[in-house]
């Protein structure tokens, strides 16, 4: 590595640090100290330069540039007592092919220390020959050698693990795709095989006398492909890490095989004792525990078999009951969140919501408590993302086809904070269903430095839930949503507080109650088997009563937004159908939706449907309907029809009552930039100069109650005339 030449975007891939771009920057979690240690999806504080390669982490203040990075990573040189050990002599960067020779050299070189470092990890001196385990220098340190073969049986690369004197550090050498590990256990094999995270946990287990494979590049990049050369026939257990991105990692390679009709699929979980990110080599090495139990006692069936015999039919009613212990009130916001959530498991029925309230109001809270109901493998939490982040870090890249694939299919999305809007308008054509599968174009760095242009392919219809204090939303983004808000009324309020103080003051105590709910553990076995069932779509055989339920007002004119927000009640109707499946009709993978799901999906969509008539989140229709229409109310009181000319609200008033209903201040400024825009849009107010004082404007309202509305005068500057809705009022506008 020339390191006077190579990038810092370089020198982070060639290190295998993940990294986000934004604009000039790349953008790392912390390398020095334990800064991004609670940091969610791409948080990261770690900032590097693109231009001069200087880093700044703004939060623990460490700075530098390149070569101090280099030293931090133990990235140097080797000092003169290690000058007599073996060293790479190629010069290439990527040598074509790696040789039997240049394996056997680096096996011959395996010094007395690291054999005693990979027996203490339960590697036996007969596996170490026979997988010619090795030892060498490569990108300025010293290093454990793997070889791996492909599936050709040729050597394709050395996966390296950093000799743990110098570090921890895990890297392949020349730089390729992810391989198994290893291919003839696969290929020659008549027993059950064991697939384990790392290459050093199948070397463990084969030193045991079992038939073990990995994956060359982690936990997450498990290829469908492989799958081609398993046989179906055989008993599949999977052993992953037991942190986070091992569970999900052994969910995804349980899901492929199941998915390409492989029939015996087991998920081994290791137990508690090995510790929260404990592996295959703490139950054998360090435990010593019994190997055979691996595959009895902690082995479970996958896809699980759920008795579905156990369950009974479910009502809005029980779904509030169940989410009450992590969700207070909110009860209709609740519901609508875990309708949309099981319509997931349908081919095209998502749904799309968009939680629009201020700040520390909840409205992260619902979606993501929900969310823990459901499949970890099926859930995708990002906070703001950027285009370029979100289709590098969801998909993956074919460079026979230049393709960047993104499949989004049966996943549910919650962006925490608005995304950036060019991701918005890629992800338009999902939110409206237009097309399956869509393409664009991104511009890509190359490794020299130019641009390179791929293509992103969109993939299937996710479920969106969008989480913003950003109340100013464009009327094209909300006819895709349902708008949400979570109360903030006192009783609800106060019910949070109670819940906080027992969550804080013993989060395990807590958590151990809540996981403990039958309902809650029957509900999450219940979303379990409606995914499994594999429901294509649920129809619906009386469309008459759809119509006339939806439609039964006939003195309201159609709004357009209302040909999309037939298609919300009708995935509303299919989430009630989708809960109780069991109990539905069905053909093949298709479902039927009864009355009582039509009925029951109308009665929640009309405790929303005004709001969402405008294009409004309850919130700002709240604050139209409950403050400014009463306010004006006020007002106008026993005057008489000619002295309305030219009243309207002050804007201290709506920042006072606000106060006085909900507890808590708005601001001048978000009163001005985000509500009364958005009901000025939506045609529900009118900002006009005060008549008695032309420096200030006042706020009229233009509908009252339904039926009522007043009628501004754009040129006469005031309100000429009150509605009553009657059928004989035909009262024009004075001149």
């Amino acid at each position: 590595m020339n390191i006077s030449n190579i990038t810092i975007r370089e020198y982070l891939t060639e290190k295998g640090i993940p990294f986000r771009e934004s604009g000039k920057e790349l953008i790392v979690k912390c390398l020095f100290n334990d800064c991004d240690r609670d940091s969610k999806g791409d948080e990261a504080h770690l900032y590097f330069s693109t231009e001069t390669g200087q880093y700044d982490c703004k939060k623990c203040g460490a700075k530098g540039n390149i070569i101090t990075l280099r030293k931090h990573l133990n990235d140097f040189k080797v000092k003169d007592h290690l000058q007599g050990r073996p060293v790479e002599q190629s010069k290439k960067k990527n040598p074509k092919k790696i040789t039997s020779k240049m394996v056997e050299f680096y096996h011959d070189s395996l010094t007395p220390e690291i054999k005693q470092y990979l027996s203490g990890r339960g590697i036996s001196g007969e596996i170490l020959s026979r997988y010619k385990i090795g030892y060498g220098n490569f990108y300025g340190s010293w290093w454990i050698t793997i070889p791996v073969k492909d599936i050709e049986g040729d050597y394709s690369m050395l996966k390296l693990r950093q000799d743990p004197t110098f570090g921890h550090e895990k890297m392949t050498w020349p730089s390729g795709k992810a391989e198994i590990y290893d291919w003839d256990s696969i290929i020659s094999t008549h027993e059950r095989i064991l697939i384990a995270e790392g290459e050093l946990d199948a070397l463990l287990m084969k030193s045991r006398g079992i038939n073990c494979v990995s994956g060359t590049h982690g936990a997450k990049t498990f290829k469908e492909n492989w799958l081609e050369y398993f046989k179906k026939e055989l008993p599949y257990f999977i052993c992953y890490d037991n942190d986070e991105t091992g569970k999900i990692g052994a969910q995804k390679v349980a899901s492929l095989l199941h998915k390409n009709g492989f029939n015996d699929i087991n998920i081994i979980t290791l137990p508690e004792i090995v510790g929260e990110k404990g592996d295959l080599g703490d139950y054998v090495s360090r435990l010593n525990l019994p190997i055979e139990d691996l595959f009895t006692t902690y082995s479970k069936k996958y896809p699980e078999q759920i008795d579905t015999s156990i369950f009974k039919p479910i009502s809005s009613k029980d779904i509030i009951e169940i989410l009450e212990p992590t969700i207070k009130k909110d009860d209709v916001a609740k519901i609508i969140t875990t309708l949309a959530m099981i319509n997931t498991y349908t081919d095209e029925s998502q749904m799309n919501i968009f939680f629009n309230a201020p700040s520390s109001t909840g409205k992260s809270h619902i979606p993501l408590s929900v969310s823990e109901l459901f499949p970890k493998e099926d859930l995708i939490t990002l906070a703001n993302c950027s285009p370029t982040a979100f289709i590098h870090e969801q998909g993956k890249f074919s460079k026979e086809t230049n393709e960047i694939r993104v499949d989004l299919s049966r996943k549910i999305l919650i962006f925490t904070d608005m995304p950036h809007p060019e991701l918005l308008t890629r992800l338009r054509s999902f939110l409206s269903h237009d097309q399956k599968e869509s393409k664009s174009k991104i511009t890509d760095k190359s490794e020299k430095g130019g641009n390179r242009t791929k293509t992103v392919v969109l993939i299937g219809y996710p479920t969106v839930m969008f989480c913003s204090t950003g109340l100013r939303v464009d009327e094209q983004e909300s006819t895709r949503f349902i708008m949400l808000s979570p109360s903030i009324e006192q009783d609800k309020l106060i019910a949070g507080i109670k819940q906080s103080i027992l969550k804080e003051v013993n989060r395990q105590s807590f958590k151990a109650g809540v996981d403990a709910n039958e309902k809650r553990i029957l509900f999450q076995k219940r979303i379990l088997a409606i995914k499994q069932r594999n429901i294509t779509d649920v129809k619906i055989d009386n469309p008459e009563l759809v119509e006339k339920l939806f439609l039964h007002d006939t003195t309201k004119a159609i709004r357009p937004r209302q040909q999309r927000d037939i298609k919300k009640v009708i995935c509303l109707i299919k989430g009630f159908a989708m809960f109780n499946l069991w109990f539905r009709k069905s053909e093949d993978d298709y479902i039927y939706a009864t009355r009582d799901d039509i009925h029951a999906a109308f009665e929640l969509w009309d405790s929303i449907s005004l709001g969402q008539d405008y294009g409004l989140a309850p919130y700002i229709y709240s604050i139209y309907t409950d403050i400014i229409v009463s306010v004006w109310k006020h007002l106008i009181k026993d005057k008489p029809l000619d002295a309305l000319f030219g009243i309207g609200i002050e804007r201290k008033d709506i920042l006072k009552k606000h106060s006085e209903l909900y507890g808590r201040p708005l601001s001048m400024i978000y009163l001005r930039q985000h509500i009364l825009p958005q009901l000025e849009q939506a045609g529900l107010i009118a900002q006009e100069k005060s008549i008695n004082d032309g420096r200030h404007m006042v706020v009229i309202p233009l509908e009252i109650d339904e039926g009522e509305t007043t009628n501004n005068s754009g040129n006469e500057g005031g309100v000429n005339h009150i509605n009553s809705g009657s059928d004989d009022t035909n009262t024009e506008n004075p001149k």
